[in-house]
């Protein structure tokens, strides 16, 4: 589910400098939003997915138009204002990014509640569902909680995959996993991290928040604490870093949905770290949120590895 779809541009411009006139080399626009990113990524790895979320105006056109050229199933809500448009400019030479990010729509009581109804009747059917993204104008803060909350009767699992506020308020829905990066992390813990022991310690107190399962993306892995019975499990996952990327944008997206493939596929939890750390670097070898290329997916995977730090009593 993506709140806050967009359409998403992405301009490679080499040598990019503010304040100059540039032209792009090369240009690429897709569906976007963090939870289209997912489905993207999904449907790249051969899982079946399903998009929603909030759509509006030419450009909420333009999201489904794309994702049905894309042979990725949709179902949105359709809105009076106009989606968003997000653009982001990669410079090849110096390898960096810059992204300009649209605030996204107002959106009304009643299209939330009709979003709430469409979210509710299309878990009936689903083993998972990934709430993702930042929140459009006038969307109280605690709606991922809301959401949850409609959702617990279904029994699916659920993802948090957001940040800042909608974050906060969102673990105290008691979602299934949270996956922030480390930025995010700290945000939400409220202290930054010096060390891998800072980490493990955020990961714990983030359970102990509401979440129940916590995944830290850092950048070429994450710690991670999952919680089985009354024992919680601690583990450091890595993966080699790779000599030239394209393009890092949709990484962490695509990490998690390496990391929810292998829970379909039923892996053991050191294997699903590795395999969404290999799907998150096949998305930086290509220009797009979530493009990636299954056979690179199953190459990275060998680079990857997963060690259990310790053991602890789960949090009550």
């Amino acid at each position: 589910m993506t709140t806050n779809a967009a359409v998403d541009k992405t301009l490679t411009v080499p040598n990019f400098q503010c304040g100059f006139r540039h032209r792009a080399s090369e240009s690429l626009t897709l569906p976007g939003g963090k939870g289209v990113n997912i489905a993207r990524a999904l449907k790249n790895l051969e899982q079946p997915v399903v998009a929603t979320g909030l759509i509006g105006g030419r450009a909420g056109q333009q999201i489904v138009g794309g994702l049905a050229r894309e042979n990725i199933l949709s179902d949105f809500v359709r809105i009076a204002a106009e989606s968003r448009t997000s653009t982001a400019v990669v410079d090849p030479t110096t390898m960096t990014q810059t992204e300009i990010i649209e605030y996204g729509p107002v959106v009304t009581a009643a299209e939330l509640k009709t979003l709430l109804d469409k979210v509710e009747y299309l878990a009936k059917g689903v083993n998972a569902v990934v709430l993702a993204g930042s929140l459009p104008r006038k969307v109280p803060e605690d709606f991922y909680a809301t959401v949850m909350q409609r959702l617990r009767p279904q029994r699916c699992y659920v993802v948090l995959d957001s940040a800042g506020e909608p974050l906060r308020r969102g673990v105290r829905g008691r979602p299934h996993l949270v996956t922030p990066n480390v930025r995010e992390a700290e945000d939400l813990v409220g202290h930054e991290f010096h060390d891998e022991q800072d980490m493990v310690d955020a990961t714990g107190m983030i359970c102990e928040m509401g979440a129940r399962n916590v995944i830290i993306k850092t950048p070429h892995g994450c710690v991670a604490r999952f919680t089985r019975g009354r024992r919680a499990h601690v583990y450091r996952a890595s993966i080699q870093p790779l000599e030239r990327v394209l393009s890092t944008v949709g990484s962490g997206d695509a990490f998690l949905a390496g990391f929810l493939c292998a829970r379909f596929e039923k892996r053991e939890l050191p294997d699903a770290l590795r395999l969404a750390l290999a799907t998150g670097s096949a998305n930086t070898l290509r220009y797009g949120a979530g493009v990636l290329d299954a056979a690179d997916v199953k190459r990275l995977f060998d680079t990857a590895e997963a060690t259990e730090l310790e053991e602890a009593p789960a949090p009550r």
